[in-house]
């Protein structure tokens, strides 16, 4: 028996923009990484938050060991570096399913302010790396208060309305 699917042509464009959107999603300098043969690289997922004072940047590393770590900051532009090692397994393995990725990694990160990298704190916790990034005095907007001035023409209108001439002052 032979079904006829109707169809539909919104559908069809709603797949091909979620295609194109994830494929844009990928940095194009990444592209070499994530497309090397035998998945010796992989991107590093992250989330970069702001707050009032500073930028945190949480990065997922399961199995990855602090000290096989290397963050670097350089104008602006914050780098992580890592490896992650396979677990000595033997070739005879019999895997239904191997999504874990192995090999080095390596994101930058272009902040929108300067950082005071002096005061940047690190801490390793349950497979995620946590960066505490204060932004630089220099780099914090500066509230700038206006203050109202009054013109000689205008304070002497003033004056005349309070019934004062322009030598006399209300005490």
């Amino acid at each position: 028996m032979n079904t006829l699917t109707r169809w539909e042509p919104m559908r069809e464009l709603q797949t091909m923009r979620r295609f194109m959107d994830r494929f844009m999603d990928e940095p194009f300098f990444d592209a070499p990484q994530l497309w090397s043969q035998g998945g010796e690289n992989f991107p590093l997922p992250l989330d970069v938050i702001e707050q009032e004072g500073e930028y945190i940047v949480k990065a997922s590393m399961p199995g990855v060991e602090p000290d096989q770590v290397e963050i670097t900051l350089t104008d602006n532009v914050l780098t992580i570096k890592g490896e992650s090692k396979r677990e000595s397994d033997d070739n005879q393995s019999n895997y239904h399913v191997r999504e874990r990725h192995y090999g080095s990694f390596m994101r930058q990160i272009s902040l929108p302010m300067g950082v005071d990298a002096d005061k940047v704190e690190a801490t390793h916790e349950n497979g995620v790396l946590i960066l505490h990034l204060p932004k630089s005095e220099a780099s914090k907007p500066k509230k700038i208060s206006v203050k109202k001035t009054v013109d000689s023409n205008s304070q002497s209108q003033i004056n005349a309305h309070n019934g004062q001439t322009s030598g006399q002052t209300q005490s």
